[in-house]
């Protein structure tokens, strides 16, 4: 990639989180309801603190931080970089102001094009590395920009509207439902091509699979209505122990935003409270709610080698652009497609029943930038596919997204899967 390339693939990825924020009002971006939460204006600090301190302190001689603070406010969780602000406590931060923030990401902007311009060619392809991650990693932010946008919308008793998308009605007139069947056998999982992955995308490595099936499309709204009808909710056989204890203990009755308003379910969505889409993909179901489900359906989840084994096969591609929530989503497959299995990129981050561990000869990279990945490998699940909220060109069949059990904030949905 020419270096004009990677100025112009830089402004795109910076300026897509400037859209994001377009919608706000200025009091949207210090909100933080909840500690999992973080403010826009903190995404939006905390994305440019990461190309300062990976990328121009290391490659600029001299050279002065913006800020002599914003390291300590604006550094996430990496231990070699020193002192954090405390996760909770981001929402208390009115200074720096709004304006200061994007003041902060156009000095960064201007000196990152410099020295993309400027760098000796010996040190470009370590910094050229460094610059596609910092953008990998402002992709992930936006994904997290927008689901935390609707999260603090979401506990306004006023149903804010982020944005004003056409509420399209599924085309699907019926409910197609079927099990595609793989045969088993030996294949080989992660990232094979060239281009960018994370390192826990690697290295390649061979599964054996039994035969399995899995579900043509996503589980629906309408179709997760019917277990919380049945008493899903009241029912303690279909969840794991400590899925059952959370959902007790937090009163768990429904998805996340779903509320039951004068006899009928509506659902909190970036553009606004609606009447419950039945034939959408059911969203923000935590992996305790996901597993139940299974559980009550007589089926289970897939594990995250069948999903990628699957994905290979059909040769998955994203079905939707950067990010829209029209409560439609990609439609679901009319009664004709019956035999395809559609929705693997794009729709719902999927549930998988594998925990999110190393793969074999997995090795943890040194320094601040080995944090990334691989200290988080514990008492998480992985998730496959790519929501409505992820960028187009951040998905890969091989991406393993990761979240603890009990999250819901995220656009999480559920493909079932069963024995071949």
């Amino acid at each position: 990639m020419q270096r004009s390339d990677v100025q112009q693939y830089y402004l795109d990825v910076r300026h897509w989180t400037h859209a994001l924020c377009q919608p706000l009002a200025i009091e949207d971006y210090v909100v933080q309801p909840v500690a999992s939460v973080s403010p826009p204006k903190w995404h939006l600090a905390h994305t440019t603190w990461f190309f300062e301190t990976f990328v121009l302190q290391p490659y600029t001689p001299d050279y002065t931080p913006y800020h002599p603070l914003y390291s300590y406010l604006f550094n996430s969780y990496y231990q070699h970089v020193g002192e954090r602000w405390e996760r909770p406590k981001r929402g208390d931060l009115s200074r720096p102001t709004v304006q200061d923030v994007y003041a902060y990401r156009a000095a960064v902007d201007d000196r990152m094009m410099h020295l993309i311009d400027t760098l000796d060619a010996p040190q470009w392809s370590e910094v050229y590395d460094r610059i596609i991650l910092g953008l990998h990693h402002e992709q992930q932010h936006q994904e997290l920009l927008v689901t935390d946008i609707k999260y603090i919308l979401a506990t306004n008793p006023l149903y804010p509207v982020y944005h004003a998308a056409p509420h399209v009605q599924s085309s699907a007139s019926g409910s197609a439902t079927d099990f595609i069947p793989f045969a088993g056998g030996t294949f080989e999982i992660g990232y094979d091509a060239g281009g960018f992955c994370f390192d826990n995308e690697q290295p390649v490595h061979r599964v054996f699979v039994q035969d399995f099936a899995l579900h043509n499309r996503l589980v629906t709204n309408g179709e997760y209505l019917a277990f919380i009808e049945d008493g899903g909710y009241d029912d303690f056989r279909h969840w794991l122990s400590n899925g059952w204890d959370t959902a007790q203990r937090e009163a768990w009755a429904a998805p996340l935003y779903w509320q039951h308003i004068d006899g009928q379910w509506h659902e909190m969505t970036l553009t606004g409270l609606r009447a419950l889409g039945v034939h959408a993909p059911v969203t923000h179901v935590s992996y305790y709610e996901a597993a139940a489900y299974a559980s009550w359906a007589g089926k289970r989840l897939p594990t995250e080698a069948e999903w990628e084994v699957a994905a290979r096969c059909i040769k998955a591609t994203p079905e939707v652009g950067n990010f829209v929530e029209t409560q439609n989503f990609h439609p679901m497959p009319a009664p004709s497609q019956a035999g395809a299995l559609v929705q693997m990129l794009g729709d719902a981050w999927e549930w998988t029943g594998s925990a999110y561990l190393p793969y074999p000869g997995y090795r943890q990279g040194p320094g601040a930038l080995g944090e990334y990945n691989g200290k988080f490998m514990v008492d998480q699940m992985v998730l496959r596919g790519g929501s409505c909220a992820t960028p187009r060109s951040h998905m890969r069949v091989t991406y393993r997204n990761f979240f603890p059990a009990c999250e819901r904030w995220q656009f999480t949905g559920i493909r079932l899967a069963d024995e071949g």
